[in-house]
C-alpha cells in the first residue's frame, strides 16, 4: 500500500499532522550543545530513530528528516564536511526504519546553510543554487517524499535556493520562513510579500515555522492566508523562548495549552500543523487529537 498523492490530498481539503522539534528533544536526550543533530545520524542513530518514532506513535504523518544543517556549504566548517550525501541516505533510513509499517510520509528537510548570500555575506548566487540542488539531488536519491525548505528569512536565497532545488527536482516543495521579529523575518521580510513571491516561484506548500510566540505566529499565519491559494504548513514553537536560571532557551507552552489554538488555526487555512522548538511528542499528541476531531 502506498501513500496518497500527498498534494492531491490537500487539495482534496485533506489535513495533515506534522512532527516536533528534533533538535529540543535530541537535546534532551543528550546531544551535546553546538553538536548538529547530523553528527549523531552517523553515530547515534538509535537515538533519532526514537525521537522519530515517538512522533509517529503521537500521530505524525509526516516526518522531516535530520538533514536541516546537511546542505555542504554548511557541513564544509564542521567534522562532517563532505558527507552530504551519506548523512541524507542515512537519515532518510532512519525515519523509514522509525515507522516500521506505518504509512507516512518522509519530508526532506533543508535549512539554511549558516552564511549569507553575497552582498551580505560570502557565498555567491551559484554556489547558493549548486548547494540546494546537491542536498535536493541527495534527499531525491534516500527515497524522500517530499521537500521542505524551511527557516528561510531571504526572499532572495530561498528563491535561489527553491531555484536549485527545481532544478533538481519535482517533488512537492514547501517553503517555510521564520519570522523571529514578530511579523518580519530577521531581514524585514512581511509575511505577505514572502508568500506572494514563492507562491509565483513555484512553491507548493507556503510554511510558517519557529517564530516569535503563538500569537505573532498567528497573525503571520493570516496575512500568509491573504497572500497566496497554496496550502499552508504551519509549525510554531511550544511558546516564546525564555532564558532559565541555567541560561538555557527553555518553551514552557504546554501540550494541553497549545492544542486550544488548533481550532483557530485550522479556521485560518492551515493544513499541516505540527510543531517547532520545544515541542515534544506529547504537543504533537495533543496537536493530532485536535486534528482528528
Amino acid at each position: 500500500m502506498e501513500n496518497k498523492d500527498l498534494l492531491q490530498a490537500l487539495q482534496a481539503g485533506e489535513k495533515f499532522v506534522l512532527d516536533g522539534a528534533l533538535g529540543t528533544n535530541a537535546q534532551n536526550s543528550g546531544l551535546p550543545a553546538g553538536v548538529l543533530s547530523e553528527q549523531w545520524v552517523l553515530e547515534k542513530p538509535e537515538c533519532i530513530q526514537k525521537i522519530h518514532a515517538d512522533f509517529i506513535n503521537a500521530g505524525s504523518q509526516i516526518v522531516l528528516t535530520a538533514t536541516f544543517c546537511a546542505n555542504p556549504i554548511h557541513l564544509a566548517d564542521t567534522p562532517l564536511a563532505g558527507k552530504s550525501a551519506e548523512v541524507i541516505a542515512r537519515a532518510v533510513e532512519i525515519v523509514r526504519a522509525a515507522a516500521v509499517d506505518r504509512l507516512i510520509y518522509v519530508a526532506g528537510s533543508l535549512g539554511p546553510v549558516g552564511k549569507l548570500m553575497e552582498p551580505f555575506g560570502p557565498v555567491t548566487e551559484d554556489a547558493f543554487f549548486a548547494g540546494y540542488a546537491e542536498q535536493a539531488k541527495y534527499l531525491i536519491e534516500a527515497g524522500a517524499d517530499l521537500l521542505v525548505l524551511e527557516t528561510q528569512y531571504s526572499i532572495e536565497e530561498a528563491s535561489q535556493a527553491l531555484k536549485g532545488i527545481r532544478s533538481v527536482s519535482n517533488l512537492p516543495l514547501v517553503v517555510s520562513f521564520s519570522f523571529d521579529r514578530g511579523i518580519r523575518t530577521m531581514m524585514g521580510v512581511k509575511p505577505q510579500v514572502f508568500a506572494e513571491t514563492l507562491t509565483e516561484l513555484g512553491a507548493d506548500i507556503i510554511g510558517i515555522n519557529c517564530g516569535k510566540g503563538l500569537d505573532e505566529n498567528t497573525e503571520c499565519l493570516k496575512l500568509v492566508r491573504q497572500a497566496t491559494d497554496r496550502p499552508i504548513w504551519f509549525k510554531p514553537n511550544a511558546g516564546k523562548p525564555e532564558i532559565d536560571a541555567d541560561g538555557k532557551t527553555c518553551y514552557k507552552t504546554q501540550p494541553e495549552e497549545l492544542s486550544t489554538r488548533v481550532p483557530e488555526w485550522l479556521t485560518l487555512g492551515a493544513q499541516l500543523i505540527g510543531g517547532c522548538c520545544g515541542s515534544t511528542a506529547e504537543h504533537i499528541q495533543a496537536i493530532a487529537a485536535v486534528v482528528a476531531a
